[in-house]
């Protein structure tokens, strides 16, 4: 019996939910005539809104400055070291290359020059 209630009730609700919706509803239709009153409600909105901000005091904004600030120094310096750490490990493989690309051009000039002279 209870439930009956509660689901009359609820039913009632949202019937006088949706009537008051389609009655404050209006459609919308552009029309010179209205473009007045939209740019004066759009200001007044405006100025209403601007009314709401509240401002920081200098106090707060010099911490949040400094904030900031140090966030990127720490971050930045994060970043330094692995592209620093990154440069280094491509600078010792690019060498690693370098070295064995020299090594194989001395063994196979050392080997051209031994057939050389064991063939004369």
């Amino acid at each position: 019996m209870a439930d009956e209630k509660k689901k009359a009730v609820a039913k009632e609700n949202t019937s006088e939910a949706a009537k008051s919706e389609k009655k404050d509803k209006k459609p919308s239709k552009f029309s010179p005539k209205n473009i007045g009153k939209a740019i004066a409600r759009f200001f007044k909105d405006l100025r209403g809104e601007t009314k709401k901000i509240v401002w920081p005091t200098w106090k707060m904004v010099l911490k949040s400055t400094g904030i900031v600030l140090a966030a990127v120094l720490v971050i930045g310096a994060g970043i330094w070291l692995i592209d620093y750490a990154l440069a280094g490990a491509v600078g010792s493989v690019d060498k690693m290359a370098d070295n064995a690309t020299t090594t194989e051009a001395v063994s196979e000039t050392v080997e051209e020059t031994t057939e050389t002279t064991t063939a004369a």
